[in-house]
C-alpha cells in the first residue's frame, strides 16, 4: 500500500478527536475509538474517517488478527509544532510575538504565576540562543 505524503491540511472536528483519542491511547482500534467519543456516529463513519486519517499519512495501522490497530505516524508535539506553523502562517504572518500577544489577549485572567514564569524563562532562552 503507498502512503501519500503528510497532509498540512486542518482537521474537521471529529477527525480531531479521533486523532486525540489515538494519542491518548498510543494505538487503537475502530471500536476503541468510538470508546473514547462523546456522542459518537456510527462505526462505520469512524472507520470510514480513519481511513481518511490513513490516507493523510497521520495514522499507520498493523493487522491483530482480523482487526486494524491504528497509531499517530508522528507525536502529538510534532503535530501541535505543525499545527502552530500554520496558525502562524496563515493568521499572523509568521510573526510569534503577534500571535503570543493575541493568545495573552485571550488568557491573560486564566495565567498563573507559573506560566507567566515559564514564559519569561522561555524568552529568555530563546533571546539567549538568539545571540
Amino acid at each position: 500500500m503507498k502512503k501519500k505524503k503528510k497532509s498540512n491540511d486542518a482537521l474537521a472536528r471529529r477527525e480531531r478527536q479521533i486523532m486525540d483519542a489515538i494519542h491518548r491511547l498510543g494505538e487503537a482500534t475502530v471500536g476503541d475509538v468510538l470508546q473514547q467519543l462523546a456522542d459518537p456516529p456510527s462505526y462505520s463513519s469512524v472507520r470510514t474517517m480513519i481511513r481518511h486519517l490513513e490516507s493523510k499519512g497521520l495514522l499507520t495501522h498493523r493487522q491483530d488478527g482480523k482487526r486494524y490497530v491504528y497509531r499517530a505516524t508522528q507525536s502529538r508535539e510534532s503535530a501541535g509544532r505543525s499545527a502552530v506553523r500554520k496558525l502562524l502562517d496563515v493568521f499572523y504572518s509568521n510573526s510569534a510575538s503577534d500571535a503570543v500577544a493575541a493568545i495573552l489577549d485571550v488568557s491573560a485572567n486564566e495565567l498563573e504565576p507559573e506560566d507567566l514564569d515559564r514564559m519569561a524563562r522561555l524568552i529568555r532562552e530563546a533571546r539567549d540562543q538568539g545571540k
